[in-house]
């Protein structure tokens, strides 16, 4: 898998050589020689056909430029810390072949991207979490026009532990449900046992890592355990932010990360990307169909096999019925106007968001995320297409 630390490497050692074979030709000259939803797959909802961009792109280098360099434009962003990594790879290779273009994301939360969307402070927000009719209704009253859902990539929400004496541990709902309401408090408790025959668990104490800020991730969490506990549906229930029974928080995904990392004992929920650039142990979790799955992007990925969409693209995939599917996936989403004030930034991020759909696969799927079926990226698309300006 190439990660950021790779990619980075290899410009630097190209830039070196540029430089060298520059200075070669200086000295040359000088001598005189020559970067509540409807479920995905219900049977009523409906999808839209669409038709993706056929705007003919120029390549230049190893990126692709669907302008030409002609676009100038500043855009800000914000929101889920979810696709962080992802967007900063796709702003930085979209805009080496678009030098007019400087865009900048800031991961604050999927709560914090839709409220600086809905007050006007950033051009685009972000979140893992479709909004709520509520906040749609108070964004397109502040934005005059109207809010479009582009779905991007879909992650996986991986299960994350620090625990040397075990590692490959299996998970179910019930478990994982009690583990956050507190009821599981030591890592050789019977139902993790029950899970684990063969292993030897330690006498050790569980210590619960959350979210501490507005999330997607936590959203996407908590709503699969709504859906598939009683237990957890009674006493937490599910949104960007929670009461939790039980744990310590964290800020953003990487800062969930970082904790189980440290403390030594520790289990939380983090996007996959994360855990795997963290190196963290993963536990492996019983689907709908029964089967235990170790996450990954192939699991990831048939979480959405077979589905279908809803026309504002507001859906959810969580505990698929697909036996290879991982129970935990969601989505993450652009959130756009569909008329913006300034006709250059309203090109530039409909050029940035086509790109990253058509030319950012293979990133994705570096980073751990699973990119989009190709009959949800022509809906995605249409909704690129939508963008315009007053």
């Amino acid at each position: 898998m190439i990660l950021r630390s790779t990619r980075t490497r290899l410009v630097a050692v190209l830039a070196v050589a540029l430089i060298a074979v520059a200075v070669l030709a200086v000295v040359a000259v000088g001598c005189g020689s020559g970067g509540d939803l409807p479920s995905a797959s219900s049977s009523d909802t409906t999808a839209t056909t669409a038709t993706p961009s056929t705007e003919t792109p120029t390549t230049t280098g190893g990126a692709t430029s669907t302008t030409g360099g002609a676009l100038s434009a500043s855009l800000n962003g914000a929101g889920a810390t979810f696709p962080k990594p992802l967007y900063v790879e796709w702003i930085g290779e979209f805009q080496a072949v678009n030098n007019g273009v400087k865009i900048n994301y800031q991961g604050i939360g999927s709560g914090g991207g839709i409220e600086q969307f809905t007050k006007l402070t950033v051009d685009f927000g972000a979140s893992d979490a479709p909004m709520k009719d509520e906040e749609i209704t108070a964004a397109e009253a502040a934005g005059g026009a109207k809010v479009l859902h582009i779905p991007t990539v879909f992650g996986a929400v991986v299960l994350a532990y620090n625990l040397e004496e075990a590692s490959g541990l299996n998970l179910d709902s019930d478990t994982v449900a009690a583990i956050f309401l507190g009821e599981v408090k030591k890592w050789n408790d019977p139902k993790i046992a029950a899970l684990n025959p063969g292993v030897t668990l330690p006498d050790k104490d569980v210590q619960v890592v959350h979210r501490s800020d507005s999330s997607g991730t936590t959203s996407i969490f908590t709503g699969y355990l709504t859906a598939v506990s009683a237990s957890w549906k009674d006493k937490v229930g599910k949104g960007k932010e929670v009461k939790w029974p039980a744990g310590v928080g964290g800020q953003g995904n990487d800062g969930v990360a970082a904790v189980i990392q440290q403390q030594a004992g520790s289990i939380g929920y983090v996007e996959l990307s994360y855990a795997i650039e963290s190196k963290l142990t993963m536990a492996s979790l019983k689907n709908k169909a029964g089967n235990f799955i170790v996450p990954s992007l192939e699991s990831t990925s048939a979480a959405a096999v077979g589905a279908t969409f809803p026309e504002d693209l507001r859906f959810s995939v969580s505990d698929a019925e697909g036996a290879q599917a991982y129970p935990i996936v969601g989505a993450t989403w652009i959130l756009a106007f569909d008329k913006m004030k300034d006709s250059a930034k309203a090109a530039a991020l409909k050029a940035w968001l086509t790109w990253s759909l058509n030319e950012g696969t293979a990133i994705a799927e570096d980073l751990g995320y699973a990119p989009l079926p190709d009959d949800l990226k022509a809906l995605a698309l249409a909704k690129v297409n939508a963008i315009g300006a007053f």
